[in-house]
Order: structure tokens, then C-alpha cells, then sequence
């Protein structure tokens, strides 16, 4: 924890007391006032409150008072606790974004920038390991397009392909950056066989380029089986030569994180999707 400590020193002439005076009689005006601020507590925005803590000289106590609130006289954590309530209402029952419509979009949109300008900006060079972990997408933008690749080009589901999209996570290792996209799969197949469920993941490396803003680079793309036909091999899908493969197709990007805190994370890409992330 860090500290920062307020010394009042005593007046030096003798005090006189009014009938109007707020101090009562005796009162003596020396005291510490320390303000204790947990660690984090500056890059993780609302997600711990700091204390104020008064000891008094005099008598050698000490009490602690409320914590500090904002200029609107709410504790901040309050207000984001709030608006981070407000957007995950916005995005449930969205089955991830592939059932939203225009006005499902904008009310998520409009939450996730309440909550942006509340937290302020993201300094992840100063804090790196608030993205450590695995993510569970529980929202994007991207999947109204009903394509696994959101506004870049990707295979479609529904009726053109018998593929039903299940769970998304992200996992990231910051000491070896690392960043994986998990994709939960289930392709449909004629009866009387079951559904062929598989996981892909696309693996990339990724780099900090700005306060807030990641860029990824495509590594490659594994398959495994799970389910029934969980005892078969790891598939490596063959990578196409750079050559061969669209040029907005590359499988790099860049994403900026608008907002993080301890179970929460968004994120927004540069193709203007807006994704929503909590702790798996």
C-alpha cells in the first residue's frame, strides 16, 4: 500500500473558544490524516476504494471514516459498479451478439461509452497483468454479420454451413505473448450420426503498441476433437502462404482495451467492433 500523510500542526497562540465554535472544549487541532491507497488502485479504476484513516495525537486512537467520494458525493467504484452492471444488461440474452438487431447494437454501444468515460483511459504498459488469464466473450459487435470472422471475411453460419458456434475465450500469457482465440464448434452431420464437436484455436503473438492499444500477429490454427471423438489427435491446419491468402484476411489486427478491471474487460477493434469480455 502507499501512503500519503497530512500533519496539522497546533496553532501557537492559545485557542479561545465561542458558543458559534464547532470544536469542543479541549479540543486539540494535531492530528495525522493518512489516506491509504491500495495498489492498483489507479489502473484498475473503480475496482478498490481507498480509506482514510485519522489518528489523533492527542489520544492516540484512530477511526476510520468513509470512504472517499467523488465530486457527485458517490463513491466511485459505486458509479462504475453501476455502468458495468448497465452493459452487461445491455449485452445479455444477445446469444454473444449473433441475435442482435441495430437497436440491440446501439444500446450496448452506448453502455460500453458511459462506462469508457467513467473509468478514463487504460494504462496497461503500467499494468500488463490485469489481461493475464483465460476471457469469456460474452459480446460482440462483430457477430450481427452471422460470420465466425465478425466484419472481416469468415465462414457463415446458419444455412450455408452446418456449423453452430458455441463458447469463445481468450486466453492470454503475458510473460510469453502469448494470445489464443478458443472457438467451440459443433458441425452438424446427416443422420443417424452425432454432431462432429471440436475446439479451435487460433494462436497469435502479441505486442503492446500504444498506453492501451495490442496488435496480434497470427501464429496458426489447431483443431481437437472433444466429445466422442475426444481420443483423436490434435489436427495442425496448414497455414496458406501470405500470397494466397485475401489481403484482409491475414489473421493479424489491433485492439484497443477501453476498459479492464479485475472480471471485466472491452475492447474495441480496428473495424470498429465492440467486444465484451468476463473472467471464465
Amino acid at each position: 500500500m502507499s501512503m500519503a500523510s497530512l500533519n496539522l500542526l497546533p496553532h501557537p497562540a492559545p485557542l479561545s473558544y465561542s458558543s458559534s465554535c464547532s470544536f469542543p472544549k479541549g479540543f486539540v487541532p494535531c492530528c495525522n490524516i493518512h489516506v491509504l491507497i491500495p495498489k492498483g488502485t489507479l489502473q484498475r479504476k473503480g475496482s478498490l476504494k481507498p480509506t482514510l484513516v485519522v489518528k489523533s495525537a492527542a489520544s492516540g486512537g484512530s477511526f476510520v471514516a468513509d470512504p472517499i467520494a467523488s465530486i457527485t458525493g458517490r463513491p466511485v467504484s459505486d458509479s462504475i459498479s453501476s455502468l458495468k452492471f448497465k452493459l452487461l444488461s445491455a449485452v445479455s440474452g444477445l446469444n454473444r451478439g449473433l441475435a442482435a438487431n441495430e437497436d440491440d447494437l446501439r444500446k450496448a454501444d452506448a453502455a460500453a461509452k458511459e462506462l469508457e468515460a467513467a473509468a478514463g483511459l487504460i494504462d496497461l504498459a503500467a499494468d500488463l497483468d490485469i489481461l493475464q488469464g483465460k476471457w469469456k466473450l460474452i459480446y460482440s459487435s462483430a457477430f450481427s454479420s452471422r460470420t465466425l470472422g465478425g466484419s472481416r471475411p469468415g465462414p457463415p453460419t446458419g444455412r450455408l454451413l452446418p456449423i453452430t458456434l458455441g463458447q469463445v475465450f481468450q486466453r492470454i500469457d503475458i510473460l510469453r505473448k502469448d494470445f489464443d482465440n478458443i472457438v467451440e464448434l459443433q458441425l452438424d452431420t446427416p443422420w443417424p450420426l452425432p454432431p462432429i464437436e471440436a475446439t479451435a484455436t487460433l494462436a497469435h503473438k502479441f505486442e503492446l503498441i500504444g498506453s492501451s492499444k495490442i496488435k496480434i500477429v497470427f501464429d496458426k490454427t489447431t483443431v481437437k476433437a472433444t466429445g466422442a471423438l475426444s481420443q483423436l489427435p490434435q489436427l495442425d491446419v496448414p497455414r496458406l502462404p501470405d500470397g494466397l491468402r485475401p489481403q484482409s484476411n491475414k489473421g493479424n489486427g489491433e485492439f484497443e482495451v477501453t476498459f479492464a478491471d479485475s472480471d471485466t474487460r472491452v475492447t474495441r477493434g480496428d473495424r470498429g467492433e465492440l467486444r465484451v469480455f468476463v473472467v471464465a
